[in-house]
């Protein structure tokens, strides 16, 4: 795990999504535009959370969020997911 140079604030979080299925489980290849979004990855950065709550996952928690939560980032080339804590479902 590659460590990012962005220290988010808050409660925010910085997510590297998994990759997309490339093939279902009967063996048929998904081409791109059919693709869904990742809604699992990987904990990057964390920020130190509100003066009363303190973050709840660390950097290298597996963790499952919405479908559409947080905003795609771009940092040293890599595709990266910046997201409030309250958007991620679970630790895996």
């Amino acid at each position: 795990m590659a460590k990012v140079n962005i220290k988010p604030l808050a409660d925010r979080v910085i997510v590297k999504a998994d990759a997309a299925e490339e093939m279902t489980k009967s063996g048929l290849y998904i081409p791109d535009t059919a693709k869904e979004k990742p809604q699992k990855g990987t904990v990057m950065a964390v920020g130190p959370g509100k003066k009363d709550e303190p973050t709840s996952v660390k950097e290298g928690d597996i963790v499952l969020y919405g479908k559409y939560a947080g905003t795609e980032i771009n940092v040293d080339g890599e595709e990266l997911l910046i997201m409030r804590e309250s958007d991620i479902f679970a630790i895996v």
